[in-house]
């Protein structure tokens, strides 16, 4: 099924016409939860690998002996979407008891070769902002799922381009971490529905005279909803609790959506390739190529949330009916950082390394 991202609330460019400098698309990557076929664009494999190359593996020295099986993790995560909406049965509660979270018997040293995992495959002619080096059509992306890398201990993560049509026999099985540091770095197996959508630079990367003027027309809008929730009010004495619970539903039910530049007109939420990136949480900082000092844009955006409570009006038609359901939103349940992890690369040569990013 495809996705289709509502219209904005308003045509922000049209409020603002110097936004206009300020726009890029992105490919919302709307992963949901089913069984992709190998040479699928998909998050959580099984990816188009090659039966004669070696997988990539992590030797960087941290503990591989603690943490949880990876059979454990996917095991809990069937269990639990199978009881949605019901009481455990007694079979599935001594399941869930039986995993001694965040402990394993594996005894492996910390240098020993862990399979990384399969994050996301992605194809060029499925995701319009993809585009690979040397006529790649392919981005393979791996971690580690262990957060102990490097001096800010996070996953390590990465990325191998290549041509599709040039794999041939695919390797299977796949190898896998028997274990992983925490469950949330695992993610479901989901297909992927891209769409592709513009956005605008994240607000506090504006001109200030521009930013301004963004935040006055916002106020503006506050105290406009203000003034018709006032002449819209329900009387204040009612004959019964009945009259007065019914007269403020209704009230509730007129009151318009606030509309937010951050929220709703800036940057779609979610798993996305392309597009700008949020500094909600630090303010902004450079991302600069380390080898050439190119600004680097964000490839990939691995989010928490596909929509939540502040980005409500990005949850696509097709899901409207079900915008609560925890497979819309949180279908690849990964939660890395503070939610948000970003693969920057250099456009003026992939090849160069790339950077992360957290929010």
């Amino acid at each position: 099924m495809t996705r289709t991202t509502p219209p904005r609330p308003v045509d922000i460019e049209e409020v603002f016409p110097a936004l206009a400098a300020h726009r890029a698309t992105a490919t919302r990557l709307h992963p949901r939860p089913g069984t992709p076929a190998a040479e699928d664009a998909s998050v959580g494999g099984p990816l188009l690998w090659p039966a004669g190359e070696p997988w990539p593996v992590c030797t960087a020295p941290h503990s591989r002996t603690s943490g949880h099986l990876l059979s454990d993790v996917r095991l809990r995560r069937r269990v639990e979407r199978a009881s949605r909406g019901r009481e455990l049965t007694e079979q599935e509660r001594r399941t869930l008891d039986a995993m001694t979270a965040g402990r394993h018997d594996l005894d492996l040293p910390d240098d020993a070769p862990l399979p990384l995992l399969a994050v996301a495959q992605l194809r060029a002619d499925a995701i319009p902002d993809l585009r690979g080096p040397d006529g790649c059509d392919l981005l393979q992306v791996f971690w580690c799922p262990f957060e102990a890398h490097g001096p800010d201990h996070t996953v390590d993560v990465v990325l191998r381009w290549r041509r599709a049509a040039e794999v041939g026999s695919v390797l299977t099985p796949q190898p896998e971490p028997p274990v992983v540091g925490r469950a949330e770095c695992v993610p479901n197996a989901c297909v992927l529905h891209p769409e592709q959508v513009v956005e605008h630079q994240y607000l506090e990367l504006l001109d200030p005279g521009l930013r301004d003027e963004i935040a006055d027309w916002e106020e503006t809008l506050l105290d406009e909803g203000d003034d018709d929730a006032a002449d819209s009010a329900a009387p204040a004495s009612y004959a019964t609790y009945e009259e007065y619970e019914a007269a403020m539903a209704a009230a509730r039910a007129e009151e318009p959506e606030e509309i937010d530049y951050r929220s709703d007109l800036s940057l779609a939420p979610g798993w996305k390739v392309g597009g700008f990136a949020s500094w909600h949480l630090t303010g902004p900082a450079p991302v600069d190529c380390p080898t050439c000092g190119t600004p680097m844009p964000p490839l990939l955006t691995v989010d928490k949330w596909e929509a939540d409570g502040a980005s409500r009006s990005w949850v696509p038609l097709e899901d409207r009916a079900a915008a609560d359901d925890p497979e819309v939103i949180d279908p690849v349940g990964v939660y890395l950082g503070r939610g948000q992890l970003r693969v920057h690369t250099c456009p003026a040569d992939p090849s160069h390394p790339h950077r992360l990013t957290f929010q």
